[in-house]
């Protein structure tokens, strides 16, 4: 049937996935709160990643089957999970000094 998890991702791939989750995460204005869920359940992620592998049947429909095994990959891994960290610091530190310069 499907093939969930069969390779790797490639470092462009998860490059590509990080500043896509950091960038979308960044335009809702959710840095903080996305920092402090991922800090949180940094220790989870491999759990995270299996869990949504389990529950894959229900979350197909509304991510698409590439996301879900895309995004599973990338966060299953508490190495990417610290990178999204950094990511989104930069975003929020980019922000924050905007926002002081136009002040």
């Amino acid at each position: 049937m499907f093939d969930l998890w069969k390779e790797p991702l490639t470092e462009e791939e998860r490059d590509d996935l990080l500043e896509k989750t950091a960038h979308e995460i960044s335009k809702r204005k959710l840095e903080a709160p996305a920092i402090l869920f991922f800090e949180m359940h940094k220790p989870l992620a491999y759990v995270f990643g299996h869990a949504a592998l389990a529950f894959s049947p229900f979350l197909v429909p509304l991510v698409g089957f590439d996301n879900l095994n895309n995004y599973t990959r990338l966060l299953s891994d508490r190495e990417n999970v610290e990178r999204l960290l950094q990511k989104l610091e930069n975003h929020g530190g980019g922000a924050v000094n905007s926002e002081e310069a136009r002040c």
